[in-house]
């Protein structure tokens, strides 16, 4: 609740939440802060890869996840990251999240969210690990356009990061058609 009210005040771009916090856990207040404040891009710090704690960080609407032990360049580059839109993980986290989603995958026929085409091909450049900014540089649009994309993208996946949406376009097999 104390995190909530300073989100109001402060309204940043990135908050960087240590995973395990007195009273509440990070995963917790990033469920709530996404819940109210959707734009806000949230990196999990933590001391060790859980691949528990990576799922539901992610599930929470979390950014990204960098280990404590990370050098404070690849913090920054962290923060700078998410700021663009990109997701922050490590190749080994990503490594886990693709093959638990490889896992689950079902062999269902696609679902029909609703994406347009130009979603589509904001979303499978996302899926490449492109920020928003180099995205809009890709298909020369400006980064409030791509910014609008996404986050139509995220209502119609009802989704709330990058992390999320890309992890459901591939559980989902959304791009295959």
């Amino acid at each position: 609740n104390h995190a909530l009210l300073e989100m109001e005040k402060v309204r940043p771009q990135v908050v960087l939440m240590d995973i395990g916090m007195p009273g509440v856990s990070g995963i917790d207040a990033t469920a709530q802060i996404k819940g109210s404040y959707p734009e806000i891009e949230i990196i999990i710090q933590t001391v060790f890869e859980d691949q528990d704690k990576i799922f539901d960080a992610i599930k929470a609407g979390a950014s990204g996840y960098i280990l404590k032990s990370a050098p404070i360049s690849k913090i920054v580059d962290a923060i700078r990251d998410a700021y663009e839109g990109g997701a922050v993980l490590t190749p080994q986290i990503a490594s886990l999240v693709i093959q638990y989603f490889r896992e689950k995958e079902t062999k269902d026929s696609v679902p029909d969210y609703g994406l347009s085409e130009r979603e589509k091909e904001v979303l499978g450049l996302l899926v490449t690990g492109l920020s928003y900014k180099l995205i809009a540089d890709k298909m020369n649009l400006s980064y409030n356009t791509i910014n609008s994309h996404i986050k139509r993208i995220y209502e119609k996946l009802h989704v709330h990061s990058v992390s999320e949406a890309v992890a459901k376009t591939i559980n989902q097999r959304l791009l295959d058609n």
